[in-house]
């Protein structure tokens, strides 16, 4: 009797242990279905932020609050199995329709955080790139609020002046970067940007120092945005400074004027007289006014030879060359309604 009630529970218990290996399998198989399923979006891709001290449970309970698990311990147990759970990377992640739980935890213990951008364009100026990295999401602000020299001191206790320091182009960061970082790229990229074409530079420059050359190009960045008659320009405003010419562009006076100007450039403003204006003042602009590309360096640095002392835009975006003052004032007639002579 007792060996047949032994038998019994024998059976029994491996009955038990063997429904107990059957469900597990079934649901070690359901688990790992369920991490290989797509997820489905109603868009191709949205952002998903895991931040700085976010535990791995919570990051699951995230994924299922946005229904991408079915159940959230699924995606736990995996990443403890794997002995990733304490590896998950803090970042901005780029989700696209279609992508597996499990590719997603894979992508968070890499840290394959998305890559964000920030452009400034030619010709800006630095209250135009404040503004921009202040309107930029994801970017760590650290600056609004402050006033210029306290943003220069983080970058470099020599500079005194912002305007012309910081090269236009596109950066590129990740979320956490802060707005100081970027500017500090932005002025080694133009340092060294200019430094490089200075020391290739055409002799009998009227510049006493790269700056010079830096405030030229800036200049010449705001008179035209054609690629070919960069360095035209720059002949003639290097001529006129040779010969002692008031340089005598409305860039500057623009610059000069700051809130005062409303779009329309009168005689009056002309006559106003500022340090950036070069109607009434000789030679070169106390800072460059605008941060300029490349393409204007290169020519303030590598100015076209020949006569041309004048210049007046054809209304297209062009110009008009002239070597005397005459030829000058009949093109200032064709292209103007208003004709200004220059001198």
């Amino acid at each position: 009797m007792r060996h047949k009630i032994w038998r019994c529970a024998t059976v029994a218990a491996v009955a038990l242990l063997l429904c107990i290996s059957v469900a597990a399998n079934w649901a070690w198989r359901d688990m790992q279905a369920h991490l290989d399923r797509p997820i489905k979006l109603d868009r191709p891709s949205t952002l998903f932020e895991i931040e700085y001290g976010t535990s791995l449970t919570r990051i699951a309970s995230q994924m299922k609050r946005a229904r991408w698990l079915e159940n959230d311990l699924f995606l736990v147990l995996e990443a403890r199995r794997l002995n990733i759970g304490s590896d998950l990377k803090a970042g901005v992640y780029e989700v696209y329709d279609g992508v597996t739980p499990r590719e997603l935890l894979n992508r968070f213990v890499e840290g394959d955080v998305k890559v964000f951008d920030i452009t400034f364009i030619e010709g800006c100026n630095f209250s135009d790139m404040r503004e921009t990295l202040a309107q930029t999401p994801h970017l760590r602000q650290t600056i609004i609020g402050k006033d210029v020299a306290w943003i220069l001191s983080r970058i470099d206790a020599s500079l005194s002046s912002a305007e012309g320091r910081f090269f236009p182009s596109t950066y590129y960061f990740t979320s956490g970067d802060s707005d100081i970082q970027i500017l500090q790229r932005a002025y080694r990229q133009m340092r060294d940007i200019l430094e490089y074409h200075w020391t290739s530079r055409t002799l009998d420059l009227p510049y006493q120092t790269s700056m010079d050359a830096l405030i030229m190009a800036s200049i010449i960045e705001k008179e035209t945005g054609r690629s070919e008659e960069r360095n035209q320009i720059a002949g003639v405003f290097v001529r006129r400074l040779k010969l002692g010419m008031k340089l005598q562009t409305d860039p500057t006076v623009i610059y000069g004027l700051g809130d005062l100007y409303d779009g329309n450039l009168r005689r009056k403003d002309l006559e106003r007289d500022t340090e950036y204006n070069t109607y009434t003042r000789q030679g070169l602009p106390p800072t460059p006014i605008s941060m300029p590309g490349e393409d204007s360096i290169r020519a303030a640095i590598n100015p076209a030879e020949g006569k041309f002392l004048y210049f007046v835009s054809n209304g297209d975006g062009s110009h008009e060359f002239s070597t005397t003052l005459r030829e000058h004032n009949e093109a200032v007639g064709r292209h103007q309604m208003s004709p200004r002579q220059t001198q």
